[in-house]
C-alpha cells in the first residue's frame, strides 16, 4: 500500500504549512500529494506550485469538479501540468452534488450522472490520446456543439500541444454503487470519500473484476496524539459539514453513504441539527465509532494496530490528511 498526502482545499486563505508538508512527504518517500476544490481555491494552481518545489512525488487532484470546467478545459489543465512536472500528474474528477453544481457553478446538475460522467471521461481521454479531432454526439457534452443556440460552424479540433502521456491516470470520486461500478470500467482508479477497512462488504458488489493496476485510494485523517477523543474532533467536524451541509436535506450523497455504512439514523440526526443551524451539536452527534473507523488517530501503538487492516485489504493508496510532519513520519515508518 502506497502512501499519499491529501491537502484538500483552502479555507479562508492558503495554508502556509501545505508546501512544507508536501516537501516533507516527498522526503519521507510518499508516492503522491493531492489537492482539492469546493467553492474557493481551485485544485490545479496549488498543485502546480507544489510541482515547482518537488521533483519526484506524483501530483493528483482529489478531486477536481467536473462542473467547474468543460472536459476539454480540464484535459488542458492536466496535460499542461503533466508536461511541467515531467509526467507526474494524476487527474481525479468528481461530479459534486446538486447544491454545489447549481448553487456555485450556476448550471444544472445532470439528470443522468452516470451518463454525464462517462461522456466527460470520454472527451478527456480523446484529448489525451490525440489520435483525431475530438468528436462526441453526447447528451451532456457534444463536440462540436450542436445546440439550437449555436452557430452550426463549430469544427472538430485536437489539441495543439502534444500530451506527454496518452495514458495519464484518471481517477473518479464516486459514492453510489452504480457509479462505483462504472468507475471500475472507465477509469484507472477510484477515490472513495469514506473507507472503513472493517466494512469493505459495503463496496464488494461494485468492485468485481477489477482491471490490473486499478487504484483504490481513499482519504483518511491521520494524527499521532495521546487523546483519541480530541484527535477525532476534526474528523467529526468534517463529517458534520459533509453530511449536514454538503447537500440538500432530500438529496445528500454523503449522508446516504453513511447510512449504507450502518449509521442511517445517526446521519439523519446530523443532517437535522446542521440544517437547523445547530452546527456544533451536529458535529458532536457524529458517532465517535464512525469517525474512528475511517481514520487513524491516537498514540503510535494504536495507529500501528489499526493500520494493518488497511494494508491487508484492497486499498492500493492511502491518502492521509495529516496536520504535522511527525504524523507523516510515523505513518511512513509503520508502512515500511
Amino acid at each position: 500500500m502506497r502512501l499519499g498526502l491529501a491537502l484538500g482545499y483552502w479555507g479562508r486563505g492558503p495554508s502556509p504549512a501545505h508546501l512544507d508538508l508536501a516537501t516533507e512527504a516527498e522526503r519521507l518517500g510518499y508516492d503522491s500529494v493531492w489537492t482539492a476544490e469546493a467553492w474557493g481555491s481551485d485544485a490545479f494552481t496549488p498543485l502546480t506550485w507544489i510541482a515547482a518545489h518537488t521533483s519526484r512525488i506524483r501530483l493528483g487532484t482529489a478531486i477536481a469538479q467536473m462542473a467547474a470546467r468543460t472536459p476539454t478545459a480540464t484535459a488542458m489543465h492536466a496535460l499542461t501540468l503533466d508536461h511541467l512536472s515531467g509526467g507526474r500528474m494524476m487527474l481525479g474528477l468528481g461530479l459534486s452534488g446538486p447544491q454545489v453544481v447549481e448553487g456555485w457553478y450556476g448550471r444544472p446538475f445532470p439528470a443522468s450522472p452516470l451518463t454525464a460522467t462517462r461522456e466527460y471521461v470520454d472527451v478527456v481521454r480523446q484529448v489525451l490520446r490525440r489520435e483525431a479531432p475530438v468528436t462526441l454526439d453526447g447528451r451532456f457534452h457534444s463536440h462540436p456543439y450542436r445546440g439550437a443556440d449555436g452557430t452550426g460552424i463549430g469544427k472538430p479540433l485536437k489539441p495543439i500541444t502534444h500530451p506527454l502521456r496518452a495514458d495519464l491516470p484518471l481517477l473518479l470520486g464516486a459514492e453510489g454503487p452504480k457509479n462505483i461500478a462504472q468507475t471500475t470500467r472507465i477509469a484507472d482508479g477510484w477515490l472513495p470519500l469514506y473507507w472503513s477497512p472493517t466494512r469493505t462488504d459495503v463496496y464488494r458488489a461494485s468492485l468485481t473484476d477489477l482491471p490490473d493496476g486499478f487504484m483504490i485510494a481513499p482519504m483518511a485523517r491521520a494524527h499521532v496524539c495521546d487523546d483519541v477523543a480530541e484527535g477525532l474532533l476534526p474528523v467529526k467536524a468534517m463529517l458534520g459539514f459533509y453530511i449536514g451541509g454538503m447537500g440538500h436535506a432530500a438529496r445528500n450523497f454523503h449522508a446516504d453513504l453513511m447510512g449504507r455504512m450502518g449509521y442511517e439514523a445517526e446521519a439523519r440526526r446530523v443532517q437535522e441539527l446542521f440544517l437547523a443551524g445547530r452546527r456544533q451539536e451536529a458535529v458532536l452527534a457524529v458517532p465517535d465509532a464512525f469517525a474512528d473507523e475511517i481514520s487513524l488517530v491516537g498514540p503510535r501503538e494504536r495507529i500501528a494496530e489499526r493500520l494493518e487492516p488497511w494494508r491487508k485489504g484492497p486499498v492500493t493508496d492511502l491518502l492521509v490528511t495529516a496536520p504535522d510532519p511527525h504524523t507523516l513520519r510515523v505513518l511512513a515508518e509503520l508502512n515500511g
